[in-house]
């Protein structure tokens, strides 16, 4: 009984600082995304072709989260855009408040219209925490097995959006597309799905146009562009 009231405790104040969070995003008009999914399943290379197709239509920054080494902020850094590195340690998720205490950071930048935010690799324990982003993001890639979503359904069924990433791999593995997506779809019927490659640049045009449309809906005043 003890250990259930120290849980809802935590994710209660999280919940609060999430609000505030979101909150003051969203008066600096910055739209956020919460990209999550396996260690492997490609979070960071679908950031660097995010990057590729937007940073001439809008202004990006980037929070990178990983329990050790800042490897995946030094590939970002190459971009020439803000970057920031939250080192979790053990934790096994970021939270509403390590994002919190990174937003000065932020709003320092100046004028961040998309803000990417890479949680640590794991399809468990971001699920519970909300750290005031505007979409989340699942990303699953075609080396996985295609029952995920029935294995792992808390984070399909809070997720927005799923990326079923390397698909030019489709013809060396076992994945059934289709099945993933009806997993998927079985878990959150509302999920909106892309399948996409970062070798080949397949699908990238499709979510990229899709994460300005939703930049666009939060944020009427800004002009729209397609990525390419």
């Amino acid at each position: 009984m003890h250990d259930i009231l120290i849980e809802k405790n935590i994710l209660s104040k999280n919940k609060t600082i999430a609000v505030e969070n979101r909150k003051m995003l969203r008066e600096k008009g910055a739209f956020s995304i919460n990209m999550v999914g396996s260690p492997g399943s490609g979070k960071t290379a679908i950031i660097e072709k995010t990057i590729e197709s937007l940073k001439d239509t809008v202004t990006l920054a980037v929070i990178e989260g990983d329990i050790q080494t800042s490897l995946d902020t030094q590939r970002i850094s190459k971009y020439s855009i803000p970057v920031r590195q939250i080192t979790t340690g053990k934790a096994c998720h970021l939270d509403a408040h390590m994002i919190y205490h990174t937003l000065p950071w932020l709003f320092e930048q100046g004028n961040t219209q998309i803000l990417i935010i890479e949680n640590v690799g794991n399809m468990v324990c971001p699920a519970e925490y909300d750290l005031g982003e505007d979409m989340m993001i699942v990303v699953m890639s075609v080396t996985e097995g295609d029952e995920k979503p029935l294995k792992y359904p808390a984070i399909f069924h809070t997720s927005d959006v799923l990326l079923i990433n390397k698909v030019d791999l489709l013809g060396y593995t076992d994945f059934h597309t289709e099945r993933a997506m009806k997993n998927a779809l079985k878990i959150n019927p509302d999920l909106k799905i892309f399948t996409i490659s970062c070798k080949t640049g397949e699908g990238i045009m499709d979510w990229c146009n899709f994460l300005m449309d939703k930049k666009k809906q939060s944020h009427p005043d800004m002009q729209h562009r397609n990525c390419f």
